[in-house]
């Protein structure tokens, strides 16, 4: 039977879910009660069959849903009481209901250049100031580097009390989707029995961009620091197109499924 591939992604106090057009939104409110949101997308047909094209898209767009997600599950959580400072105020004002869009805009960007800031940048910088003449062994203890931050970030973010609560979220994520794939009735007592580890978490999925990435860079040589920076940027979307790819195939080929 064919079957939507669905995905999601654990938020303050909630869940978003995603299918082929359209997204669920689940928070928890502070009185206990759940809110829930949908909201229909569209899904670009041209750019979802061209390959790597599609997945430059989609990473694209996640960053936007989830950041979007994330703010609204912050207002349903209880969590926009904070005061406004005076230069949000002072925004809000001058831009008026614009505001919103483009602190969305703007907080999508800021994640993407963190992400590769920390994951990309950092690395290579280090290793340029540590590393040799050597391309192919620069490159490996930059991606090997690059995987060792990833792993301390995780530890790290896994310990924090407000964080821990949302890797719980996610592992209730994983276990839905479980059973949802082994053709259950979505019931607390069937989604319970199921592991929250999944393939498809889109951490795998940052691992793959990471690997991917060392086998990449590879072939572009090794240069000066602002010349690896531009290089390694420009190749970004090119390696999340191409990790989302051999994402998608070992997925459909593990589970025999036909769409993704």
């Amino acid at each position: 039977m064919k079957k939507t591939v669905y995905g999601g992604q654990a938020l303050i106090e909630g869940l978003m879910i995603k299918g082929t057009n359209k997204t669920s939104i689940a928070i928890r409110k502070t009185n206990d009660e759940i809110e829930v949101k949908n909201v229909t997308f569209e899904n670009n047909i041209i750019t979802k069959k061209i390959p790597i094209v599609r997945g430059m898209v989609e990473y694209f767009r996640m960053n936007v849903q989830g950041i979007k997600a994330i703010m609204y599950s912050a207002e349903i959580a209880g969590l926009d009481n904070i005061p406004s400072s005076k230069l949000e105020e002072f925004l809000i004002r001058k831009f008026g209901n614009k505001f919103n869009g483009i602190l969305l805009y703007f907080a999508a960007m800021i994640s993407v250049f963190f992400s590769i800031a920390l994951f990309v940048l950092i690395p290579n910088l280090i290793i340029g100031f540590i590393g040799g003449s050597n391309t192919i062994v620069n490159n490996a203890l930059e991606g090997m580097l690059r995987l060792v931050i990833f792993t301390v970030y995780i530890i790290a973010s896994s310990n924090l009390k407000d964080m821990k609560r949302i890797w719980m979220y996610h592992g209730a994520e994983h276990k839905t989707i479980h059973c949802y794939e082994n053709n259950e009735s979505l019931t607390i007592q069937n989604v319970r029995k199921y592991s929250t580890k999944h393939s498809r978490c889109g951490t795998s999925y940052i691992v793959m961009v990471l690997v991917i990435s060392i086998v990449i860079f590879s072939f572009v040589g090794w240069y000066s620091p602002v010349i690896n920076m531009i290089v390694r940027l420009s190749l970004m979307p090119l390696i999340a197109g191409i990790s989302y790819e051999i994402f998608k195939g070992l997925y459909i080929c593990d589970n025999k499924q036909s769409r993704f």
